[in-house]
């Protein structure tokens, strides 16, 4: 698969399907292969476009502060690149957060905006408890080797029962994980544009078709949150998952893909098109 030269850096990306385009963007130091679930379901009806943000995967990894502007031009730079002029843009997590600055930035480029168990950051958002928080944001967490890392982040994206019926899931995510380590500096950096996210007030100026959803048991981002960015956004739709986890694609995949694909139907410039 293809990279593209962005600014000065170069930007890993993979393409599948035919269609309108959908631009996935994933979360803290995850890359585009945890994108796989949701991936074949979208690629039957769109032109799915998944990528690794800087510092992960097989992006580049510049060790330098990173700002959700920063990795939104990135987004923007990767479209322009591969030539496509705009697409339905999904951003989960830190995604969600990135993909909250695209639609405020670059506003023609998006035909219709998903925000999946995010927030907008600042002193509007609720903070997740200081147990997940720790989790997320130790050093002496980024000192654990990868695998064990990721095991032990699968309580925090699943509830136990989930787990417990469904310890595959738990593999493929620890060898996804492992397969393309984000490195230390990866984390870092883009905890720095984590910390530095604020939205709140400017979020009423999104003018696209607004979906935000997530799972109501969310221990990384309270669902709190989600309601909080529909709120502010003009005729944003919300989607609260219950018993969800922050890894709602994964326990409640026959929900969320029904969600998901019940928006962008309704919101195709090609459907829109054809009724005149």
């Amino acid at each position: 698969m293809p990279t593209a030269k962005v600014g000065d850096i170069n930007i890993y990306y993979e393409s599948h399907g035919a269609g309108e385009p959908i631009l996935l963007i994933q979360g803290y130091a995850q890359y585009s292969g945890h994108w796989a679930a949701l991936v074949p379901p979208l690629s039957r009806e769109y032109r799915v476009i998944s990528f690794d943000n800087r510092g992960t995967g097989q992006s580049d990894k510049p060790k330098m502060p990173y700002t959700m502007k920063m990795m939104a031009a990135d987004a923007r730079g990767l479209l322009d690149a591969i030539g496509i002029d705009s697409a339905h843009v999904f951003g989960i997590s830190m995604g969600g957060m990135i993909a909250q600055e695209f639609a405020l930035n670059y506003p023609d480029k998006v035909i219709s905006l998903i925000l999946g168990c995010t927030e907008c950051g600042g002193k509007n958002n609720i903070k997740p408890t200081k147990e997940a928080f720790e989790f997320l944001f130790s050093p002496e967490m980024l000192k654990l080797p990868v695998e064990e890392r990721a095991r032990q982040t699968a309580p925090w994206l699943w509830s136990q029962e989930f787990i417990d019926k469904h310890p595959e899931a738990v593999e493929f995510y620890v060898a996804i994980t492992s397969k393309y380590p984000t490195p230390t500096r990866g984390y870092v950096c883009q905890a720095q544009a984590i910390m530095g996210n604020d939205t709140y007030e400017r979020l009423p100026q999104i003018t696209a078709p607004t979906l935000v959803i997530a799972g109501s048991a969310d221990r990384i981002i309270p669902a709190e949150n989600s309601k909080i960015i529909a709120s502010r956004i003009p005729n944003a739709e919300l989607v609260i998952l219950e018993n969800a986890g922050h890894g709602f694609i994964t326990d409640a995949e026959a929900e969320s893909i029904r969600a998901i694909l019940d928006f962008l139907r309704r919101h195709s410039r090609d459907r829109k098109s054809s009724r005149g």
